[in-house]
């Protein structure tokens, strides 16, 4: 029997029979399909637009911008303008991709549409990077036009980036050869993880049916899942260490042109927060370590009646979790619900997701693994990719991802240019989601028992939130830094991620061989350096941020919407403020922490 076939069998055969129908999106809002006439009379008309946008525009911002501002808001909505629409092709493309990356003719789509995207936006390079020359007098007179106002948050974006701008030509070329440099080296992980097959007790699984069984309620499966997976990374290894390698040192070289300061500033900087706020943050978790995981994973090597949990044992269920599979239907309502309860507009914004299938929600053979919510663009809507397996932690997943598509359909109406939201802040709504899903929950739980499971649940989906995102932020500072000092070998990176895991998991967590190749297949260290902090920036903040919902009076909904409208054009600082939060105050962090703390003390107390 062909591969894709067992794994349906496996893993899509189950699901039709236990989950109930599942839904897969329904692209055509963006394009009818790959070979849709419109996809190739975009590609050229963006093409055609953006060299007439150049010819147009090159070299003249900074006299429209002392002599005829009006001419430069045109210059500025055309831009706009080529921005949704170079979006909405790409963000096609890259949504096929995503739903089978290996199918040779989508991934010749994605290759062909990522060369003539950045083919037309090498045409644009010059207008954000003229836009930082003008002078600073110059600019502030020409924003006290009302129009040209109505862009100023992006413009004082733009200024942030002028420091570590390059000359146009070399910007040019760095972008030019991001499609046979980091483009190239993203989409052979991304085509390696997808093809990869994990032999578990003669069953031929992918990587997400695998990853799965590391939940489940049978210690033997869950070895053996991590048997599998540690046998298949292990024949992998020089692949993803090659690929690692390659892009840490092209992060490096663009680091040091730019003359960033430290490896993870264009981070930062990308997510408008300040380096010192992530380190404060940081620092607080990694010293809450013992008190935290420490602690958990020893009450849950008692409950499972071990002295020392394995890895594999990590999210195991407890003896007394309801082992049934959730359906795609009971999981709809159950976030449906939660989100209601909190606004019955948010809940309004999650249900089109339902109706008008822009949910992709099977674990098939070839889709991407794990789950996004990806914006698209503002002309069109979000769309929501999950694996959806039965889970409770695939409930949690469904209220995350919705919670993203929700923050993202409501930032919208910012445009293409300011809808965008830093990182640190897009993962709010997401965490603010499963929040609410978790808590709706909580108060169904009829016994101390039923109360236990959940409370267990949330503690090991905060925990690797927080505690696990931040260890794989510290292994990614190791391992960029070391990078440095010239090629790590496989065994060097193994030994960067033991040592973090050591740290964040505790003595409780016995680490058995084959564990040091789990770096392999996270997808963010590839794709998205140092990303891994804003979860755990998001999650202390939705701590906080809930903690005030508890304690509020009217109004508070009013507030968090008017946060998400927000999108991209005010700084977390002005964001918080109105419910008078301050990110830059070390208390913030330990009370944010405190709360998945609480959640561990109330665990302890259940014991006595």
């Amino acid at each position: 029997m062909p591969f894709d076939k067992i794994v349906r069998t496996v893993a899509e055969g189950a699901a039709a029979e236990t989950l109930g129908p599942l839904p897969e999106w329904d692209l055509s809002d963006l394009y009818d399909g790959i070979d849709a006439p419109e996809v190739a009379a975009d590609l050229q008309a963006a093409l055609d637009r953006a060299k007439t946008f150049e010819t147009s525009y090159k070299g003249k911002l900074g006299e429209l911008a002392s002599e005829n501002v009006s001419a430069l808001v045109t210059a500025i909505r055309a831009y706009e303008d080529l921005e949704d629409l170079l979006g909405r092709l790409i963000s096609f493309a890259g949504l096929v991709y995503a739903g089978d990356t290996t199918d040779p003719k989508v991934q010749k789509f994605y290759g062909d549409v990522q060369e003539q995207i950045t083919s037309s936006s090498s045409h644009l390079l010059f207008f954000t990077l003229e836009m930082n020359r003008i002078d600073d007098p110059v600019l502030e007179t020409a924003l006290e036009d009302k129009a040209l106002a109505h862009y100023r948050p992006w413009i004082e974006d733009l200024r942030k980036e002028k420091p570590f701008q390059l000359e146009d030509r070399v910007e040019q070329l760095f972008h030019e050869k991001s499609v046979t440099g980091r483009g190239a080296w993203n989409r052979l992980f991304d085509e390696t993880i997808a093809s990869l097959t994990f032999d578990v007790n003669g069953e031929t699984l992918s990587v997400e049916p695998t990853l799965t069984l590391l939940q489940d309620a049978d210690p033997q499966k869950r070895e053996q899942a991590a048997e599998a997976l540690a046998q298949t990374f292990s024949e992998n290894l020089r692949t993803f260490t090659l690929i690692t390698n390659t892009l840490a040192k092209d992060k490096e070289i663009s680091d040091r042109w730019r003359k960033f300061g430290d490896i993870a500033d264009s981070r930062h900087l990308a997510n408008r927060v300040e380096r010192e706020v992530v380190d404060a943050m940081v620092a607080a978790v990694r010293e809450a370590y013992p008190k935290l995981s420490h602690r958990y994973y020893a009450m849950k090597a008692k409950w499972l009646g071990v002295e020392k949990l394995n890895h594999w044992d990590r999210n195991a269920p407890l003896p007394q979790a309801d082992k049934s599979v959730i359906s795609w239907d009971e999981a709809k309502g159950t976030v449906l619900s939660a989100y209601g309860q909190f606004s019955p507009d948010m809940a309004d914004i999650a249900q089109r997701f339902f109706d008008e299938n822009w949910i992709d929600a099977p674990a098939r053979s070839g889709k991407a693994p794990g789950a996004f919510a990806h914006p698209t663009v503002p002309s069109a809507h979000p769309y929501v990719l999950v694996n959806y397996q039965g889970k409770i932690r695939d409930v949690m997943t469904l209220a995350h991802e919705l919670g993203h598509g929700v923050h993202q359909v409501l930032a919208g109406h910012n445009g293409p240019l300011m809808a965008p939201t830093p990182l640190t802040l897009a993962e709010t709504a997401s965490v603010f989601g499963e929040m609410l899903t978790f808590q709706s929950l909580l108060e169904k739980a009829e016994t101390k028992a039923a109360r236990k499971i959940m409370l267990a649940g949330k503690a090991e989906d905060m925990i690797n939130t927080v505690v696990r995102q931040i260890a794989f932020y510290t292994f990614e500072r190791k391992l960029h830094t070391e990078r440095r000092n010239g090629e790590l070998t496989s065994d060097q990176i193994g030994d960067l991620w033991l040592d973090v895991q050591r740290e964040s998991l505790g003595p409780a967590v016995q680490i058995n061989p084959g564990y040091e190749t789990f770096w392999t297949y996270i997808p963010h260290f590839i794709h998205s350096p140092f990303y891994v902090y804003a979860y755990a920036f998001g999650d202390c903040l939705v701590n906080s941020l809930y903690a005030v919902y508890q304690d509020a009076e009217e109004g508070f909904q009013d507030k968090y919407f008017e946060l998400l409208k927000a999108g991209g054009t005010k700084h977390h600082s002005e964001l918080l403020a109105p419910f008078n939060l301050d990110a830059s105050d070390p208390a913030f962090w330990k009370k944010g922490l405190s709360v998945i703390e609480g959640i561990i003390d109330e665990l302890e107390a259940m014991e006595d």
